[in-house]
């Protein structure tokens, strides 16, 4: 491979397929990494915008000699997704469905179309596809096919290759073939070619029916090496996707397939059941199966340690476990009829009280059952139990759970001695492992805790494999359960099928793809699972000490703990998903690698380590990897191991203010607290710009400002109380926070957050800082511009301000969720006193001390109906912050209201984002995804609700509908009372 070489590959490339073609190292380093502990960099990436343009790229690289692996949502645990040639990316365009047969049950698809869209738009049809894997929200259906996936409920429904009844896709030199049923006589194959291939198969099953008979494993869950199986002679025709289930992208380019579809499920129940012992769990599920559930899914002792750490999991954990079990298994039923599922829970408790298990039993044998009907809460569970990986991966440690012997399968009546021993294995080499997952199957998702950047811990995890899989084959259990085989399995396929098959493997590999064009290095000729040369951390990596602008003491590793809170990201992809929650806006409208989370915390990774040359963090490169992360902060609530890419943003941000200084933009957007005061007396001056179209455009030429976009209006009549103390002598006492937006913008939020809070009958303080010729700010827009030194200012300021207060325990209540919630994030990432600390816990958003103080009977507001129906869109802090939920609360305060949530992610303007002119499509895309289409959706007489200064100036803009703070409602409400009473 040399740069000329290279070059006219990318030229070729660039040249014949219309989609993006990355070949900068920035771009190829977010494709050299999957869910594996592996990384190999890619020569060159394709994101084609057609599946013959796929085609086309396959065939350009095939010429220039190069390999080519197809990629999906880049989640697999082994290593499938990675190579040293050119990945082609299906997952952004090649994702249609081409058709579905409600009749027949069937639908034929492209292999870049996520389960998660698959199945939302096969619900109208009452239909789903039920390989239901835990990544369902990214894993697409070309990779689970790869992968021969199988997902929680295969006890019911079988694997990927049970639901899978046909694939085309294209050999290495381009010729097109169907795979599908056939006839050992092969009579209707056309054409000659697969004939030929086909006949050649076949005839190898046949020759090899005793040897696979005798060395394949006799469980479901057997992922591993070639289907084989799948050519011997039967009763039934024999079916050729079969071979291609499983075989990782070695053997063919798929370019669609045929899926069996099943009815969805209309009733459903879990049962928790509850284990003081992990052996008696282990033992119990080879019992538990006889009720017939359609999956037993296990959640050990770490895993419910860990979730009760993570905001988005305590309160289900909080809500089904009792006690302190060592495990749970989660039995699941889904009869036809509900009545049905109702007696095999009563069942299930009859069946754990025979197998000696009881609440006020000892703990070997305490337990019970925890019903669950109430679909919420299976939900709930459902989403704790599909994270599991990740919330296993939250640890803040060097160490990590390491995927290795991750999805061993073995019979049931063994997996209660498999897991002991495997535990002695582990302490055996100074380690511990965590076990989640399928109980029904014998697959637990087993991972002991190493850290891979030492050479003794990689030595230890060869050790622990090399065992592990010798007592599998004593069990007759398959070293492959799920995950596949990729870098990490693929080398031990020599012991658990023998020197016969092994060979057999590597012929269907020839037979296939001679050349070994397509991912070559799994399954057959792979690599040793231990080159330290092929791992994300290999030798010689590490990441040099530097400055940072904030504090990141939480985690270990260099710069303060800044290298471990990058490495926190285990590129799992939660933040690919399309629906649900807020992760991650850009990517759900640009669909780019580069802007979602993960994509980014991998740049971050190889520009701390040097990977991607000098200078990399401050790097015009970086920056565009940056560009379109809205500082939603969803990622640090959404993301299970907690990756935090907002205050990572602020971190390049502070680098590259350092390296370059300050832009025109960033100085109007950082500044803007600073020079708010002279511009509100210079209103209607200032006010020019938006009614200029002279001046919008010099605005967009000299400072990047959107000609497309109104900025908010200054006023002289901005709020500044004479008073710093308002309401009854005897009432309750809180602080109000008049933030900067509200204050110079939208006076009137904080005139009725006033009233409102004066007429429940609190005293309510407005404390003015020390130096009275500057207003309270708490520095998010010095944040957003990477101004960190101006921004700790700020807030000394604002901290002796209101710390009296928070002393005497006084609530600091605030309408702006970015400015309020600043004080319950960064303002810790500034200052760890107990001073600021203090302020943090104090710090309220308006409706949480509303809904606080209705809860203990303190609000005394006399309210009356305003309108019918309310709109509300959540502002993504609030969301992250889980202070959301009691917006609808308090909108519930007023009489016959009906609050309806508008299930939207980011509204796109994000402060200072949408203004930009590089930026403000980007910001339209993220608010039409469903922010902007529903409240067009919503009648006139509807009340559009937004906290978030910025969301409202989106929704204005872009419906031309007014939308309100939840503090004017209420004032609303309560003048409707007045005037009626």
């Amino acid at each position: 491979m040399t740069d000329t070489g290279t070059t006219k590959l990318k030229e070729r490339l660039s040249r014949e397929v219309t989609g993006e073609v990355f070949f900068d190292v920035f771009n190829r380093g977010r494709y050299a990494t999957d869910a594996s502990f592996y990384q190999i960099m890619p020569e060159g990436v394709v994101v084609p915008r057609s599946i013959p343009e796929a085609l086309r790229a396959l065939a350009i690289a095939r010429d220039a000699g190069r390999k080519v692996t197809p990629r999906g949502g880049g989640t697999s645990q082994c290593g499938q997704t990675i190579n040293d040639g050119v990945v082609i990316d299906f997952s952004k365009h090649l994702n249609r469905i081409i058709s579905i047969d409600p009749e027949k049950r069937t639908c034929v698809v492209e292999p870049g179309i996520v389960l998660d869209d698959l199945n939302r738009q096969l619900k109208r049809h009452g239909l789903w596809f039920p390989v239901d894997v835990s990544t369902a929200s990214r894993a697409t259906i070309g990779g689970m096919a790869g992968n021969n996936s199988c997902g929680g409920r295969s006890l019911r429904y079988g694997t990927m290759r049970d639901n899978t009844l046909s694939m085309d896709a294209s050999l290495a030199d381009g010729t097109m073939l169907h795979f599908g049923e056939v006839s050992r006589d092969l009579s209707g194959v056309e054409p000659p070619s697969a004939s030929a291939l086909f006949r050649d198969m076949l005839a190898l099953g046949e020759r090899e029916a005793a040897e696979i008979a005798d060395r394949f494993p006799k469980v479901q869950r057997r992922v591993g090496g070639y289907n084989l199986d799948a050519l011997v002679p039967r009763n039934a025709p024999n079916n050729m996707a079969h071979l291609l289930v499983g075989s990782e992208g070695t053997l063919a380019f798929t370019t669609q397939l045929q899926l069996k579809l099943w009815p969805v499920i209309r009733n459903r129940v879990l049962g928790v059941c509850h284990f003081g012992s992990f052996y008696e769990a282990m033992d119990a599920a080879q019992h538990l199966v006889r009720l017939r559930p359609i999956a037993v899914e296990l959640v050990d002792r770490t895993m419910i340690a860990l979730g009760r750490d993570i905001p988005m999991f305590r309160p289900v954990i909080d809500a089904t476990v009792r006690g302190d079990p060592d495990a749970l298994l989660i039995v699941e039923f889904a009869e036809e009829d509900q009545a049905d599922n109702l007696q095999k829970l009563g069942q299930l408790s009859e069946l754990m009280g025979d197998l000696g298990f009881g609440w006020n039993n000892p703990p070997r044998k305490w337990g019970g059952v925890v019903d669950v009907v109430e679909p919420a809460t299976q939900t709930a569970i459902a989403d704790f139990r599909t994270s599991g990986l990740n919330v296993m991966m939250s640890m803040k440690q060097e160490g990590k759970p390491v995927s290795f012997v991750e999805d061993c399968a073995v019979p049931l009546p063994h997996l209660a001695d498999y897991t002991a021993r495997l535990n002695a294995i582990f302490a055996k080499h100074g380690t511990r492992g965590t076990m989640y997952a399928h109980a029904s199957e014998g697959c637990l998702h087993v991972r002991p805790v190493l850290n891979l950047k030492l050479e003794k811990d990689v030595v230890a995890m060869r050790a622990i494999a090399e065992e592990a899989f010798a007592m599998v084959r004593e069990y007759k259990g398959s070293h492959s359960g799920e995950h596949g085989d990729g870098i990490v399995r693929s080398e031990f396929h020599q012991t658990m099928f023998g020197s016969r098959l092994i060979e057999d493997f590597r012929e269907v590999k020839r037979r296939f793809d001679p050349d070994s064009v397509l991912n070559p290095g799994k399954i057959v000729d792979a690599p040793r699972m231990d080159n330290r040369s092929l791992f994300r951390y290999p030798p010689g990596y590490a990441v040099g000490e530097m400055k940072t602008a904030l504090d990141w003491s939480a985690y270990p590793g260099a710069a303060g703990g800044f290298q471990g809170a990058v490495e926190m990201c285990n590129n799992n992809g939660a933040c690919r998903k399309l629906e649900g929650g807020v992760m991650c806006p850009s990517y759900r409208a640009t669909r780019n690698e580069k802007d979602v989370t993960r994509g980014r915390a991998n740049t971050l990774r190889l520009a701390i380590s040097g990977q991607l040359g000098a200078d990399a963090l401050s790097s015009d490169e970086m920056m565009d990897t940056m560009k379109l992360c809205v500082s939603c902060k969803a990622c640090r609530h959404e993301c299970p191991t907690g990756v935090d890419m907002a205050k990572m943003k602020i971190e390049v941000l502070a680098a590259r203010r350092a390296r370059f200084g300050l832009t025109l933009r960033d100085a109007l957007v950082g500044f803007l607290p600073r020079y708010a005061p002279l511009l509100a007396r210079l209103a209607p001056v200032a006010n020019l710009r938006n009614r200029s179209r002279l001046l919008k455009t010099l605005l967009e030429r000299i400072a990047g400002i959107s000609a497309q976009r109104a900025l908010p209006e200054w006023r002289r009549d901005v709020f500044a109380p004479e008073s710093e103390v308002f309401g009854p002598t005897d009432g309750r006492e809180v602080v109000l926070f008049a933030d900067t937006f509200n204050r110079t913008f939208e006076r009137e939020n904080l005139d009725a957050a006033l009233r409102v809070l004066v007429a429940g009958g609190y005293r309510v303080r407005i404390p003015k800082a020390a130096d009275r010729g500057k207003p309270l700010c708490c520095g998010r827009t010095f944040l957003s511009a990477g101004l960190v030194d101006h921004a700790g200012a700020e807030l000394d300021r604002l901290v002796a301000a209101f710390a009296p207060f928070a002393a005497r325990g006084v609530p600091i209540v605030g309408l702006e969720p970015s400015c309020l919630l600043t004080l319950r994030d960064e303002l810790l990432s500034l200052r760890s006193d107990e001073t600021a600390k203090n302020i943090s816990a104090h710090a309220l958003m308006f409706e949480e001390f509303l809904v606080r103080e209705a809860s203990a009977g303190r609000l005394q507001l006399s309210l009356g109906p305003i309108a019918e129906k309310a709109l509300v869109h959540g502002h993504c802090h609030q969301k992250s912050f889980g202070a959301f939920k009691v917006v609808e609360q308090a909108l519930r305060l007023i009489p016959d209201l009906k609050v309806e949530i508008i299930d939207s992610s980011c509204c796109g303007m994000a402060g200072a984002f949408g203004y930009g002119a590089d930026t403000y499509e980007a910001s339209m895309e993220m608010a039409e995804l469903s922010l902007l289409p529903a409240v067009r959706r919503s009648e006139a007489e509807t009340l559009v609700i937004a906290d978030g200064t910025s969301c409202r100036h989106q929704i204005r803009d872009g419906t031309d509908r007014p939308p309100l703070h939840v503090a004017r409602v209420l004032a609303m409400s309560l003048d409707s009372r007045r005037s009626n009473s």
